[in-house]
């Protein structure tokens, strides 16, 4: 191999890192820049690389998707399920198909194509990019209501298969042309959804079991993860499943059942994430021609306008009404269709079979997603803001060290520096409010470890060492939270000064503050105001306006509210729903 290549290669990766602050400064989607440095260094570009080997970018941008959702997967939660899982596999598949026949319709009318050519493009563009969509939230800093966030989550790793299958079908029936694509559809259909969620829960269960049961170096954890979830991705394409559903639906079991050195794990997989995204858009930029893509600017323009702001929004309309979203959470959720590295890898498959207008295609897809990602990637984090959809949220440990010792059950260690505005004035460690079955484990100030006591004042600087559950992150995080929040996002401003159990009923309230509720019965819990205006799946932010009284939902576990936050100052004016 000519060391040339391999010198290209490392600064190209070095280069991409390097300029992925930009993201969060001017607000750009960090792959987009991965995207144009690919361009860059390709043919048109001043590095001047020729690079057209399509069978070797397919090998790289398959394994590189696999890394991407089984990381995933892995930070996908079983509780957003109740939530989420419904509303968004409507999207992943019905949502899908719709996106993928809209899309043809327009894509038949601007680029003059066969209809099955028209449908094939639609297919390629149908589905969201999870890596794209929350690497520009979480980069911003959003933290997102449940409802919408889960939804997105789930939609976004779980809408790939029926776009692959949609474009695998279309491909099968443009190479044989439409001979016997009926039954084809019919049995593609089982094997994709049908091998893939099956190879994907038994696979999952097993990297578990495996991971539990044996004694390794726990450098190794991460490495074991990944190959065993990479086996079940290719394992699964070749007996004819959704290699990409079965590696996501691992991910999922393998990050909601306790495993050994799980900290470890994810945290070495968000490293392999970020090193597959960079990888798998280099190359992507480096395929593509960018002096071809103008020849079809003016058509892509009117694609990919029509997906935004018609087809996408449609589309989340049909698929979502049933489920209780309000209107301001359905508008963001039809911004948010954004397209990233999977259309351009499906656009391979045409390249790959050898069709008619293949290159034609390929750059279409390009030119969409590129469209997609400096119109809705730059404007959705700003979006987000504007509609309130942000909660408050607690500060992350700086690091977990897993115990991984029998006796400590899934304890952790977690080191929570102390930040912001908050603790410039010391508090005494007795003052705070601690989550049940945790406890501190020292104090570290200017490189000296302290003993804990109730007395001991701490402050800005601080790091506190913590043994907890993960199970008591969120709560911990708001305790030791230090962050200066934007004003709306205040504990006191959002959840307002009094805090009441769900289980309260109305009469009480009106009776407590002086309060009249004329259009609910006073024996009403404030629990149910909540799942009577939710539809039965109430998420921590959620208002229910009663006349003066603005209720916020302060807590919620298992589908109820638990603490409600209770506004009297009338500044809430708009209903939730």
């Amino acid at each position: 191999m000519d060391p040339t290549f391999t010198l290209i290669g490392a600064l190209m990766l070095v280069i991409s890192i390097v300029l992925s602050p930009l993201s969060s400064r001017v607000g750009m989607p960090v792959l987009l820049i991965f995207l144009i440095v690919g361009m860059i260094m390709g043919e048109d570009g001043p590095g001047g690389i020729d690079f057209d080997n399509f069978e070797l970018a397919f090998v790289i941008a398959n394994l590189a998707l696999g890394v991407i959702l089984l990381d995933g997967g892995m930070r996908t939660r079983a509780e957003t399920f109740r939530v989420g899982l419904r509303p968004a596999l409507m999207l992943a598949t019905v949502g899908v198909f719709l996106t993928a026949g809209g899309a043809g319709l327009v894509a038949w009318w601007v680029f003059d194509l066969h209809w099955l050519t028209a449908l094939l493009i639609g297919a390629i563009i149908s589905s969201t990019d999870a890596a794209a969509v929350f690497s520009l939230l979480q980069g911003r800093g959003l933290h997102l209501n449940e409802r919408v966030s889960a939804t997105l989550e789930i939609e976004s790793g779980s809408n790939d298969p029926m776009a692959i299958f949609l474009t695998l079908m279309l491909v099968t029936m443009i190479a044989s042309e439409g001979q016997g694509a009926g039954w084809t559809a019919v049995i593609m259909l089982v094997e994709q959804f049908g091998i893939g969620a099956a190879a994907g829960l038994v696979g999952g269960y097993a990297v578990v079991e495996l991971a539990n049961r044996i004694r390794l170096t726990p450098s190794l954890y991460p490495l074991l993860v990944a190959a065993a979830g990479i086996a079940v991705f290719s394992g699964t394409n070749a007996i004819g499943g959704s290699g990409f559903l079965a590696i996501y639906l691992t991910g999922v079991v393998i990050g909601n059942r306790p495993v050994r050195m799980m900290p470890m794990i994810l945290q070495v997989h968000d490293g392999l994430a970020w090193l597959s995204q960079i990888s798998l858009f280099l190359i992507l930029g480096l395929l593509v021609t960018p002096s071809d893509l103008w020849q079809l600017a003016g058509a892509g323009l009117i694609l990919a306008l029509a997906l935004i702001f018609l087809i996408r929004p449609l589309t989340v309309l049909i698929t979502l009404w049933p489920f209780g979203f309000n209107r301001r959470e359905l508008g963001f959720i039809s911004w948010v269709g954004l397209r990233g590295a999977v259309p351009i890898v499906l656009a391979l498959f045409p390249i790959i079979a050898d069709l008619p207008d293949s290159q034609l295609i390929f750059h279409a897809a390009f030119f969409i997603v590129l469209v997609s990602l400096i119109v809705q990637g730059t404007t959705m984090a700003p979006l987000a803001r504007k509609l309130g959809l942000e909660v408050p949220a607690g500060e992350d440990p700086y690091r977990r060290l897993p115990l991984d010792v029998p006796a400590t059950g899934d304890h952790e260690l977690m080191l929570f520096p102390l930040r912001g505005d908050s603790w410039k004035t010391p508090r005494p460690l007795g003052q705070l409010r601690l989550p049940a079955n945790t406890a501190i484990a020292g104090v570290f100030r200017e490189r000296i470890c302290h003993q804990p006591s109730p007395e001991m004042e701490v402050s800005s600087g601080d790091v506190i060492a913590m043994f907890a559950t993960p199970a008591a992150l969120s709560e911990l995080g708001k305790a030791l939270s230090g962050r200066h929040a934007p004003k709306h996002l205040a504990e006191r401003a959002f959840f307002g000064d009094f805090v009441l159990n769900g289980d309260a009923l109305l009469g009480d309230v009106e009776q407590v503050y002086g309060i009249e509720f004329d259009e609910l019965p006073p024996e009403l819990s404030l629990a149910e105001c909540f799942a009577r205006r939710t539809r039965g799946h109430p998420v921590v932010g959620d208002k229910v306006v009663l006349g003066p009284v603005t209720l916020v939902a302060r807590a919620t576990e298992a589908d109820r509210v638990t603490k409600v936050g209770l506004k009297m100052d009338g500044q809430e004016k708009t209903r939730s729903g």
